[in-house]
């Protein structure tokens, strides 16, 4: 017997972003969306088991790759397909056809709105078929930002990055994805949205002259708010090139980035319940602990930051 999937309701969701359970279909699969940590605003306890328990029964799928210490609660419903970074480094991979007939009648799909989640969303509603061939390499690529992503990928990627908050140009990507990514016409609109992508870059790259060295292995910028758009992937990753870590400090929140096989995991660094081991975020509030578990002092280094425009 076939997976029954009815005309699906696309809801793009972050982990502390989560829609309203009572807005969600009587079939609901969750793809990438990571169980909220205790990194500041929200936790496992008041923003993601609430929204699972008001899901109840509706809920027929939770797949992620991210690492949380919460996951072994759920170690004996089969329902939740959960694995670490380490384990997966992209969700897609995680999306297979007997998951996708095990789940049953499914009218809604709650993914992350990043490649990860469009192509984990595509391959489902395709039964578990990857997109196209090297679709999952890509996601894997680009979720972790090593190796190298087909030109497909990557256009893709540089779409979502160039107009990240336009809902209509995620659906249109699921969609095309769904389809095996090879109508010419939406090719065009995602190669449209993707332009825009050199603008917040070349922005980015001029934030990145002000990136200032802490350590050997740190550096930090900070951006003050109506500093203009600009590509945050991008600006952490020119960081990179200056040390092992770079930090971002932009409004109230404290980003920390460093490569995918670099072997630091902040998560135990900072003592959060969950994320990404190697790229986190934080209230500013803890800019101070931040430092001290980069071995950085912080009162030497407060005082030497300075607005980056």
């Amino acid at each position: 017997m076939q997976p029954t999937l009815l005309t699906p309701q696309l809801v793009f969701a972050t982990p502390r972003g989560l829609p309203k359970p009572r807005t969600l279909g009587q079939g609901v699969v969750v793809l990438d969306i990571a169980f909220a940590s205790n990194a500041g605003g929200s936790s496992f306890e008041s923003t993601t088991l609430p929204f699972i328990d008001a899901l109840g029964d509706r809920l027929r799928a939770w797949i992620d790759h991210h690492d949380s210490l919460h996951h072994a609660r759920y170690a004996d419903d089969a329902r939740f397909v959960l694995r670490s970074k380490a384990q997966h480094p992209a969700c897609p991979e995680l999306v297979t056809a007997e998951r996708v007939h095990a789940a049953g009648v499914v009218d809604t799909l709650v993914c992350h709105n990043d490649f990860d989640g469009l192509a984990s969303a595509a391959k489902w509603l395709r039964g578990g078929i990857e997109c196209y061939p090297g679709c999952d390499a890509d996601a894997r690529a680009i979720d972790t930002r090593t190796g190298k992503p087909s030109s497909m990928g990557r256009r893709i990627d540089r779409a979502i990055r160039g107009a990240p908050r336009d809902r209509e140009l995620l659906r249109l990507i699921v969609e095309h994805l769904q389809q095996g990514a090879v109508d010419p016409h939406r090719w065009q609109l995602i190669d449209a949205a993707g332009a825009q992508c050199a603008a917040l870059e070349e922005r980015a790259a001029e934030l990145a002259q002000n990136y200032q060295q802490l350590s050997a292995d740190v550096v930090l910028v900070e951006v003050e708010p109506g500093s203009g758009a600009y590509d945050k992937t991008e600006l952490l990753l020119l960081g990179q090139r200056l040390a092992r870590t770079a930090v971002l400090v932009s409004g109230d929140t404290v980003t920390l980035a460093a490569a995918y096989d670099s072997g630091l995991n902040f998560l135990d660094m900072l003592g959060l319940s969950g994320g990404m081991p190697t790229v986190v975020s934080v209230q500013r509030s803890r800019l101070a602990d931040v430092l001290r578990a980069l071995a950085c002092d912080p009162a030497r280094c407060i005082a030497q930051m300075q607005p980056s425009d």
